[in-house]
């Protein structure tokens, strides 16, 4: 089967296969030979961990063969899910070697949607282990590539998931953001990546890194193709105590052409001398087309924005410390003991043993955080830190600002092993780690090259308000065209 058959957007798949022209059979099988041809696996971009082609070709008969009596909008299309979400039949590793193999008895709420949606899982996704990296190097099962330039980094941690899409193996995945691991490989990269309100999209299924920074995101190759996914899988679940109860307006519905009275607020803290001068160009020129669509802009002030990285590494690491204390060999985990080794020598050896130097990092910082004598001078000043952040989002906002455009990254995608210094590597997620301090909407999407690397335009707007950012990422992406891929 042809792999240009999945080649297209999303709303022409669907089309084509309610209306008999495919069956969801040859979606995915074109979606297989598309990963084949991508050479998506361990030899090639190992952007994809999993894969079980028999049942993904017998999902896609059963859909084939008695079609859903429901609304089905995405019907036949094939998604690569990230290994952190949860699947019943591929493995959930998290990109560690401490759960390989492991083969979650549920499924992820935002997956159960997927497939009730008419979606057809046909992979699992490599990532930094446990959502813990901002290049997908600190995979236990190696690096994935950038399909634009495998020599550098595709960014993370939802790097695989990235890579996936834009390699043209599938129109979208499903990844997770909890400091900026969906929109800054998507800038990376060169495609669309989105991460809503936090509790928009339900976190039951999503191994836990951050509780309270978590969020499930789509990465796509457009605005339209996002929406579409976002649509399907936002919306309360009764099994997250943190979902959201106020249902979203439909994000493909708010696709317009024009931005007539929209006000874009551009942060000063976001556009200093630290911009690599190339890309503030690029966004000079998105600033610029969004003028012409219509908009208005206005610089605006976020003042606690320069403290964002150093909140962020400090309740992140706190939250994972926290979490991560399940995998111990017991409860979950590859279980290893040593001779004549007790309890405690099971969880050394176990823990020592499975974790990567990444997440052992962040686990000792979080655990040193909330200890006896620093949990006061660390991690309570950060949550107060933390408050002022958000607070800074809701002046801006109230102020008449509809969304805020900034860079996504600092930079292009870097060359492997050129950011050997944790801090330098942290330094990545500047731009992007606010949202989720915050908990508002954001999105990144295209606006350039440089250099043939891809260049990424941050969208953000106030909590809740997903149909305002797709309203305006639609129509900047309409209107920069190609010039969003030069």
């Amino acid at each position: 089967m042809s792999a240009s058959l999945v080649a297209g957007p999303i709303a022409a798949l669907v089309e084509a296969t309610t209306r008999g022209g495919h069956s969801p059979r040859a979606m995915v099988d074109a979606a297989l030979a598309a990963m084949d041809a991508a050479h998506v696996g361990p030899e090639g971009l190992n952007a994809v961990l999993w894969r079980d082609d028999a049942e993904a070709r017998a999902e896609a008969d059963r859909l084939s063969a008695a079609p859903p009596a429901h609304d089905a909008p995405l019907l036949g299309v094939p998604i690569v899910v990230k290994d952190n979400i949860a699947t019943t039949i591929l493995p959930t590793s998290c990109g560690s070697r401490l759960l390989d193999g492991y083969v979650s008895p549920f499924e992820a709420t935002a997956v159960t949607r997927l497939r009730h949606a008419g979606a057809v899982i046909v992979g699992k996704a490599n990532m930094d282990e446990f959502a813990m990296g901002s290049s997908t190097e600190h995979s236990a099962f190696g690096p994935t590539r950038n399909p634009v330039d495998p020599s550098r980094v595709p960014g993370g941690s939802s790097g695989g998931s990235a890579a996936a899409v834009a390699s043209g193996a599938v129109r979208v995945a499903l990844g997770s953001d909890t400091g900026g691991s969906v929109r800054q490989p998507a800038a990376y990269c060169g495609i669309v990546g989105v991460k809503p309100t936090y509790g928009r999209v339900s976190r039951h299924g999503l191994v836990a890194f951050g509780s309270s920074l978590d969020q499930i995101g789509v990465l796509a190759r457009s605005i339209d193709d996002a929406a579409r996914v976002m649509d399907v899988i936002a919306g309360h679940d009764p099994h997250d105590a943190t979902s959201l109860v106020a249902p979203l307006a439909s994000c493909r519905e708010a696709l317009t052409a024009r931005l007539d009275g929209v006000v874009i607020g551009v942060p000063s803290e976001y556009f200093t001398d630290a911009l690599d001068p190339v890309i503030r160009d690029r966004c000079e020129r998105a600033l610029d087309a969004l003028r012409v669509l219509g908009a208005t802009t206005r610089e605006v002030h976020l003042p606690h924005t320069g403290l964002a990285i150093p909140v962020y590494y400090i309740v992140a690491p706190a939250e994972a410390s926290s979490n991560l204390a399940r995998f111990d060999g017991i409860r979950y985990g590859q279980r290893r003991v040593p001779p004549g080794g007790g309890l405690t020598e099971l969880y050394e050896t176990t823990r020592s043993a499975g974790f990567g130097p990444e997440v052992t990092r962040r686990i000792l910082l979080g655990t040193y955080v909330l200890s006896a004598g620093y949990y006061d001078a660390y991690y309570r000043r950060a949550q107060a830190v933390r408050q002022r952040i958000r607070d800074d989002f809701v002046r801006v906002f109230a102020s008449g600002v509809h969304a805020l455009f900034t860079p996504t990254a600092p930079t292009v995608a870097f060359p492997f092993g050129a950011k050997a210094d944790p801090y330098e590597m942290y330094l990545s997620d500047i731009y992007t780690v606010t949202a989720n301090l915050a908990g508002v909407p954001a999105l990144s999407l295209p606006i350039g090259r440089v250099g043939g690397l891809p260049v990424g335009g941050q969208l953000l707007t106030a909590h809740g308000d997903e149909t305002t950012m797709f309203r305006v990422a639609g129509a900047l992406e309409a209107l920069l065209g190609e010039e969003a891929h030069r």
